[in-house]
């Protein structure tokens, strides 16, 4: 039997197996939900056999598709690693990367993106500039970091800087049990007018709550600000005020029914993040493996992301 396996078919195989359906296997390939199909059916023809059962949630493999899985599992970290290794041949292997941050709660979702980075690039010193940024892309230019975790691109067609797509995410309106507010289907600038809005100490402009749903309805309701998301959490759940932060940072709160959450607006309130990197270092190599490693860690691991 002539064989039609190429690696693209392994990598949809796991892709499907480790996002858990077709849609968010897309998101994490790239590609569209009907090209993703189009591979799987490609090789189900050519075997005769299904590799997934078409209803199961999470996917379910079949005894075709786990053989399949094995063989990937086999070979594709070594092709993998075989890449990474010329990659480094080819355009250095060493570096520093530096990254700046201008959102609190990124740190969540960063530390083990970071750490899956190093076992894949040993040589590259990687590090996080300490403290808050109100302009993290700033420190490119300054060359005082080499990837700004940034959540709006620039207005301008900046110079030097290339911008990367993450992911974007639902940023949800947090208060105590039992609020009047939480009767409501979705809060309008309106709701909040009478109430305290606990927010991180930055400027209004990095807050989106304030930036596009507040400011333009003209609301201006008293404020209290605090460093640490935990913090915002504790004053939320003594009844102190309420907050906004994104679904995927407190989904362990609400779960656990420590406050509660409310959906900002008829159709949510949607956050973005994207890194920037300097253009003299947008090529290389393993720049652009821990860019992807962001997108595939924060897709599988955090609630209600979406990739850009």
């Amino acid at each position: 039997m002539q064989s039609i396996l190429e690696l693209r078919h392994l990598r949809t195989l796991v892709a499907l197996r480790e996002a858990g359906n077709l849609s968010r296997a897309s998101q994490l390939l790239n590609v569209t939900q009907s090209a993703l199909s189009h591979q799987l059916r490609l090789i189900e023809d050519h075997y005769a056999t299904s590799v997934f059962e078409r209803k199961s949630n999470p996917v379910s493999f079949t005894a075709t598709g786990r053989r399949l899985l094995a063989l990937a599992d086999a070979v594709l970290p070594s092709v993998d690693e075989a890449e990474r290794d010329v990659a480094k041949l080819v355009s250095g292997a060493s570096g520093a990367m530096r990254i700046a941050v201008e959102c609190h709660t990124c740190f969540d979702w960063l530390m083990p993106v970071m750490d899956a980075f190093r076992t894949r690039w040993p040589e590259v010193e990687l590090d996080i500039v300490s403290g808050f940024h109100a302009d993290p892309v700033g420190l490119l230019h300054q060359d005082r970091a080499e990837i700004a975790i940034v959540s709006e691109l620039n207005d301008t067609d900046e110079k030097g800087v290339a911008y990367h797509p993450l992911f974007s995410f639902e940023i949800v309106a947090l208060l105590p049990q039992g609020h009047a507010l939480l009767a409501k289907t979705h809060l309008r600038p309106k709701d909040f007018a009478n109430q305290t809005l606990i927010t991180y100490p930055v400027p209004d402009d990095m807050l989106d709550l304030v930036r596009r749903v507040l400011i333009p309805a003209g609301v201006s309701p008293a404020r209290r600000t605090t460093e640490l998301t935990v913090a915002i959490l504790q004053l939320v759940a003594s009844g102190r005020g309420i907050a906004a932060l994104p679904l995927w940072a407190v989904k362990g709160y609400l779960d656990r029914g420590y406050v509660a959450s409310a959906r900002i607006g008829a159709k949510g309130l949607t956050g973005r993040l994207y890194a920037a990197v300097p253009e003299r270092l947008n090529e290389r190599a393993y720049v652009k493996e821990f860019v992807q490693l962001m997108r595939e860690t924060s897709l599988l691991t955090l609630e209600g992301v979406s990739l850009l």
